[in-house]
């Protein structure tokens, strides 16, 4: 493409010492005449992708890239679908999953509320939720729920007096809506390569239900994950949380204290693989030298 064309000119006049390409495996396939460090990080299923689908674009992509990062276990594991096991080892293929602020939380003002945060289509389960909490309302007169996105090519309409559809909000109110939240559902019916919303709203101390499908379970550490979708099991979580209130103490509790999916945690993994690529210790940069690392994404 032409804008490949460009960087790989550009490249040529004034070289990086790394290049991190995100979800595009295609442009580190057009990257191979360049002999910079190239890292490759999926966010989603590399299956799915072009220049990552085939056995052999994925041999090659291990050729080629000094790292391969995944967001989750599970998108890794799909990487290597069909590949030789002596490749599950390889040094080449970390996992560093998305990250957020760990929140400050006061749990004692949690409200009655409960929360789904997603596009509003069947693949993230929204009509599944929909049909459950009105049933969940209609039996618990004390909690509301809000839903917060949009979705124009599907039209799943829900209404309830104590249902509030916000459609879309920024990331600041959706994380004050998180943190007034007792419970949050993220009960995705696709595969999801990890999941931001259980992974924000565990951070925020909700008491998380999520399915078992794609890296979700990654997400977080204290929670219920149903192992099948449908409105009467997302009714019996709901309902139990509701009714177990120390149960859901106690979820909401270890969500906050075992968070450790933070920023941070991130940073160090990353400089981490940066420090082994490149070894500055070794490298034979001056302590005064700029060391360039050039991050391609969109």
């Amino acid at each position: 493409s032409k804008y490949i064309n460009n960087f790989i000119k550009m490249e040529q006049k004034k070289p990086s010492d790394i290049i991190e390409i995100h979800n595009r495996p295609m442009y580190a396939q057009l990257l191979t005449e360049n002999d910079t460090n190239k890292v490759l990080y999926f966010h989603n299923d590399p299956l799915s992708m072009n220049g990552s689908k085939s056995v052999n674009e994925r041999l090659k992509l291990l050729k080629i890239c000094s790292k391969i990062v995944f967001n989750s276990d599970w998108s890794k594991d799909r990487f290597l679908t069909k590949l030789d096991n002596i490749y599950t080892k390889s040094q080449k293929l970390i996992v560093i999953r998305q990250s957020a602020d760990k929140q400050k939380v006061n749990l004692k003002k949690k409200e009655k509320v409960i929360t789904f945060v997603g596009k509003l289509n069947k693949a993230k389960g929204y009509d599944v939720f929909g049909s459950a909490i009105l049933d969940v309302l209609d039996k618990n007169k004390n909690w509301k729920a809000i839903v917060i996105g949009d979705e124009e090519r599907e039209k799943l309409d829900f209404k309830h007096q104590r249902l509030k559809i916000l459609g879309f909000k920024q990331h600041n109110e959706v994380i004050k809506i998180f943190k007034k939240s007792s419970i949050s559902v993220v009960c995705s019916r696709w595969e999801e390569p990890f999941g931001r919303t259980s992974l924000e709203s565990a951070s925020c101390g909700c008491a998380v239900i999520i399915t078992n499908r794609g890296g979700l379970p990654e997400t977080i550490t204290n929670g219920i994950i149903l192992s099948k979708l449908s409105k009467n099991e997302v009714y019996k979580a709901i309902n139990e949380l509701i009714k177990k209130t120390k149960y859901r103490n106690e979820l909401q509790r270890l969500s906050v204290q075992n968070f450790n999916l933070t920023h941070e945690n991130a940073s160090l993994q990353i400089d981490e693989y940066r420090k082994e690529i490149i070894d500055l210790n070794q490298n034979k940069l001056s302590s005064n030298q700029k060391f360039k690392i050039l991050h391609v994404t969109n």
